[in-house]
């Protein structure tokens, strides 16, 4: 009988696991927001799930790209916005890395998966070099708020990291954005040059690239902490705001601070649309962006203030 139990515990064990191990699996996953109310939810985390693509793609009254970077905001800011312009009630935003929107822009369309987004933006916003290679494209732009570079680790810090420096250690996992797809990517390079001299950058970009210790993600907001949290990464050069608000949420992490003198400031701007589809909205929302409610949202997520 003994035999037979331990048999039947053993079939039920092998029957749950699947499930256990899925469930560990996408503990972690976006969306980290609130998603917008309906009466159809249907996410499905690491099949059907778009935490970038906020809001109203129907007939929208105010489209915005944001910088990636900035999605813990768009929430708060978008319901803001709403309160204190009613008459606008429809609004789209994207969070995709400033040179993809870049991209999305010129092209006039973007493909994710089966779908293509046609919508052109009201309003672009992006890090301060980003907004200059355009100036054609604006008939206003506005700095809003800025940012600096740290490092996330997973909670305890298990490999000891305390600087870039130690980002050329043998074996050392790396998640770092990709400087063809990301402007943050080259931005880490030129701290790692402040913080080790060329060599270092050599390191973690060529050396370690080649022996697959250093992985070069597409979308840096996403797959860095995720690969964090996955224990597929050992540390994350991150911009500050990304470690801060993954704290936030109780996930399993750590940052560290990188000091003043081996540090990237960066300064956002946001972008009025010449040919902006909703004219009059994209003026209302650069109002909004740098009011101070709009401050003191920004503030929240530890971003700084102009």
């Amino acid at each position: 009988m003994k035999n037979i139990n331990k048999a039947i515990h053993l079939a039920m064990g092998m029957f749950l696991l699947p499930a256990v191990l899925y469930a560990q699996e996408h503990h972690f996953d976006p969306p980290w927001n609130t998603p917008p109310q309906s009466e159809v939810n249907f996410t499905v985390p690491g099949v059907d799930n778009m935490p970038d693509f906020y809001g109203d793609i129907n007939d929208p009254q105010l489209v915005i790209f944001f910088a990636g970077n900035q999605f813990m905001c768009v929430d708060e800011l978008i319901q803001a916005f709403k309160k204190e312009h009613p008459q606008y009630q429809r609004v789209f935003a994207e969070t995709l890395p400033p040179g993809i929107l870049a991209k999305q822009i010129e092209a006039g369309s973007l493909v994710t998966g089966n779908m293509r987004v046609t919508l052109k933006p009201d309003v672009y916003t992006a890090g301060k070099s980003r907004i200059d290679q355009t100036p054609e494209w604006f008939s206003r732009t506005a700095l809003y708020a800025r940012n600096r570079l740290a490092i996330m680790v997973p909670k305890g810090n298990p490999k000891g990291v305390k600087s870039l420096r130690d980002f050329s250690q043998a074996g050392l996992r790396i998640s770092m954005p990709n400087p063809d797809f990301e402007g943050i990517g080259k931005r880490i390079e030129e701290a790692y040059v402040k913080a080790g001299t060329v060599n270092l950058r050599n390191a973690v970009m060529e050396q370690k690239v080649k022996d697959g210790s250093t992985y070069l993600t597409q979308i840096h907001h996403r797959q860095s902490p995720m690969r964090i949290l996955y224990a597929q990464s050992d540390a994350a050069p991150v911009w500050y705001t990304e470690a801060y608000y993954q704290k936030m949420l109780g996930h399993p992490v750590e940052l560290i601070e990188i000091p003043e003198k081996e540090n990237i400031q960066a300064q956002y701007y946001a972008g009025q649309l010449k040919d902006a589809p909703h004219a009059e909205a994209a003026k209302d929302f650069m109002d909004f962006l740098t009011s101070p409610t709009a401050n003191a949202i920004y503030k929240k997520f530890g971003f700084g203030l102009p």
